[in-house]
């Protein structure tokens, strides 16, 4: 397609103590282990989560995203069919002004405060502030989220959408206000973080508290 070459990537998760507790009670053994599969081709990005262990093809979880140079304008920049666009929920994230929950706020990764030292960049004030401040990027993601279990189906799959509406929120709010952690940097710095975290994350899953951000018990 348009973006061929990127980086590779497959991770385990094991999700036990992090989603809410009516799906804990009801999963199987084992069924709360995902395995995703990962190209980052930037500007485009495909993840897809899956649990071959045991839900099989009944569970996917598709995110695509587009990194575009723009305000969040655009229609379709994911070239939908007309089919999949009568499906489609449009829902905007922004991360100066949207409500976050108590536990989910943090004062250091607020746009609306932060200044970056480094580029100058921020803070994210008022509701237009995407159309005043340059550089401005958005990125538009694409989530199909597919749940087949009698039962549980329309229910899970909303948790899975709203889930992930919070996760992009806050990730994207760090990202922001990490700026001058990685601005500047070289592919291999990023590659060496990410070993070391990869090694610190399996170090805390073995032996230490759970921590992160967990599902809401709805």
């Amino acid at each position: 397609g348009k973006f061929s070459s990127g980086q590779y990537t497959y991770k385990i998760y094991h999700l036990a103590s992090k989603v809410p507790a009516f799906i804990r009670l009801l999963a199987p053994k084992g069924s709360l282990e995902v395995h995703e599969e990962a190209w980052n081709a930037y500007p485009y990005c495909r993840t897809v989560l899956t649990n071959p262990g045991y839900m099989k093809e009944n569970f996917v979880i598709c995110i695509e995203s587009l990194h575009l140079p723009d305000a969040g304008d655009q229609y379709n920049v994911h070239e939908l069919s007309p089919e999949k666009l009568k499906n489609r929920e449009v829902v905007h994230i922004d991360i100066a002004n949207d409500p976050l929950s108590s536990a989910d706020y943090k004062p250091e990764t607020d746009p609306t405060k932060f200044k970056s030292t480094k580029t100058g960049r921020g803070p994210l004030v008022g509701p237009t502030w995407k159309n005043d401040v340059k550089p401005v990027m958005t990125c538009y993601k694409l989530v199909t989220a597919e749940f087949k279990w009698f039962g549980l189906q329309s229910k899970v799959e909303n948790v899975i959408q709203k889930s992930e509406r919070r996760l992009f929120t806050i990730f994207h709010r760090q990202v922001f206000c990490s700026i001058d952690d990685w601005f500047g940097m070289t592919m291999a710095d990023i590659r060496a973080i990410e070993d070391r975290t990869k090694e610190e994350l399996e170090k805390l899953r073995r032996q230490g508290e759970v921590r992160g951000m967990r599902a809401d018990n709805e």
